[in-house]
């Protein structure tokens, strides 16, 4: 095991985690624009206003993608436990 194949693998892990945290995070990002700006522009500065709609979108969206998430993170579990051979020698 060299060099290039543990940064290869790094590289392969920080993709997958980006994948699968990317809709979560840019969903709240979104949801949290709207809401500033929806309390900008009314000037309600409740702080549980920007809280619950964020955590709502997460949960829809996580409810939505979670099966592909889910196959995303058992296809590369499995690809990594059936080539443990070569990873350990």
């Amino acid at each position: 095991m060299d060099g290039n194949f543990i940064v290869g693998l790094a590289q392969q892990v920080i993709i997958l985690v980006l994948e699968i945290t990317g809709p979560l995070l840019l969903a709240g990002l979104v949801v949290g624009l709207l809401v500033s700006i929806f309390q900008a522009t009314t000037q309600i500065q409740e702080q549980t206003l920007s809280f619950i709609p964020k955590i709502a979108v997460v949960i829809v969206v996580l409810l939505l993608s979670g099966p592909w998430m889910l196959s995303l993170l058992t296809d590369f579990t499995a690809h990594i436990l059936g080539n443990l051979q070569q990873y350990v020698s």
